[in-house]
């Protein structure tokens, strides 16, 4: 192959370099996009599990307390089929023996209305955190939403801007050696889309290995492909 003939390809694939780095960029975002989605959508639930939670306390509090509230009928009528019992005692110590019993299931009626009232405070604090939980939530969603459809929105920009470069790919393509084509293209998919790179600071600008006064002197004679020893990548020389 001629020399100007060699350097002309180089260009061009120079210029197709350019076009796979972009597509290669945004398909890596893309590809990133549905974990993003799912990252705000498992956060987004995480706090809808908190609510659920509190809502779920609560109706076990209601639960209890009607069962409390059971018990203290039940403890009311105790104490009044007690007292109905008095007049028919005959003797004081039967007589002192059931006033006793009377306190005793009193005081029980006592300490269930304690509890009954504790669960109505507690019914209240959790109530009063489902609301501000609700608040929070609704605010929350709205973010969750927005972050949502920004993502979505640029998934399209990529396809949109992805279609773009394939049709310049398809441009470039068809100006470069078929043989050298698929060398590149062999290289750009096993080196993470980077398939040319120039030389920097007597540099490999993929694996950063030293590449050696002759070789850079064998690139610039542009007489056959020059790759790096270590990377595979092929060498240009940027003028």
């Amino acid at each position: 192959m001629a020399t100007v003939d060699l350097k002309t390809q180089i260009i061009g694939l120079v210029k197709l370099q350019e076009v796979d780095s972009q597509i290669y960029a945004l398909k890596n975002e893309k590809e990133a996009k549905p974990l993003e989605i799912k990252s705000i959508e498992e956060a987004f639930e995480a706090k809808k599990l908190n609510l659920s939670l509190l809502e779920k306390n609560s109706l076990e509090l209601q639960k209890q307390r009607k069962e409390k509230e059971l018990e203290l009928a039940s403890n009311a009528e105790a104490v009044k089929k007690l007292q109905g019992q008095l007049y028919s005692l005959k003797t004081n110590k039967e007589f002192q023996t059931m006033l006793q019993q009377i306190a005793d299931t009193k005081a029980d009626g006592s300490l269930i209305e304690e509890k009954i009232l504790i669960s109505f405070e507690d019914s209240d604090k959790i109530k009063a955190q489902i609301d501000q939980e609700n608040i929070k939530l609704k605010s929350e969603e709205k973010v969750f939403l927005d972050k949502k459809k920004d993502i979505e929105l640029r998934i399209k920009e990529i396809d949109e801007r992805l279609n773009q470069l394939q049709a310049q790919r398809k441009q470039i393509a068809p100006g470069i050696d078929p043989k050298m084509l698929a060398e590149y293209e062999k290289i750009l998919s096993s080196r993470d889309g980077l398939a040319i790179v120039t030389v920097v600071d007597n540099s490999c600008g993929g694996c950063h290995m030293l590449v050696p006064p002759q070789v850079i002197n064998l690139i610039k004679m542009y007489e056959h492909i020059v790759t790096c020893e270590v990377c595979n990548r092929i060498f240009y020389i940027a003028e």
